[in-house]
């Protein structure tokens, strides 16, 4: 077998098959990073997200990842847990504060930090350094995930991103009370 390494990043691998070349990977190379600062954040929680991954047409289906750039004094993202999906940060340069259920710790460059789902694995970024901190992001995707944020009562439906104040939760029954009446009218209409 024979890799075959190309310009654009794809990889490809010869062997007795044919002889014909197959895609085994894409490879997106640190020289061709470019990260973007995300849309519709609000100061202090300006992010930078790499869009190599997009650039290169890369979509994962149950495993998404993403290389990100915390920069000083900001925040990653309001302090929240999910309830169907795990997470997992590798920290590649810099370091910040993690907040957790279990309080505030630093975590620095070569540091994992594994999130479970629910309450438990609630978390929370923040840079309190003067240098950037760039990590990997990593979660597993179902299709569908909530996510909670204790401090603001939010859920927050993904990948919809419908966010609704907890206070504001219905009985399953609640409107359903006049039925009948309902299906009478639908009776006379057709």
């Amino acid at each position: 077998m024979q890799y075959l390494p190309f310009s654009n990043g794809f990889a490809f691998i010869s062997g007795k098959c044919g002889g014909k070349a197959k895609l085994v990977a894409t490879i997106l190379r640190q020289t061709e990073r470019e990260f973007k600062e995300e849309e519709n954040k609000i100061d202090p929680f300006r992010l930078f997200t790499d869009v190599s991954r997009e650039k290169k047409g890369i979509n994962p289906k149950h495993l998404i990842f993403d290389l990100r750039q915390l920069n000083p004094k900001q925040y990653w993202a309001a302090y929240h847990f999910h309830r169907y999906a795990e997470e997992l940060f590798m920290i590649i340069s810099g370091c910040a504060t993690l907040r957790t259920p279990a309080g505030l710790e630093t975590v620095s460059s070569g540091d994992l930090v594994f999130f479970e789902m629910g309450e438990t694995g609630a978390h929370q970024l923040y840079n309190h350094t003067d240098e950037p901190c760039v990590y990997l992001d990593i979660r597993t995707f179902i299709g569908v995930d909530i996510c909670e944020y204790p401090d603001s009562g939010k859920i927050n439906i993904m990948p919809m991103d419908e966010i609704f104040s907890k206070d504001a939760r219905a009985n399953y029954f609640d409107g359903e009370e006049n039925v009948q009446e309902r299906w009478e009218e639908l009776k006379h209409e057709g």
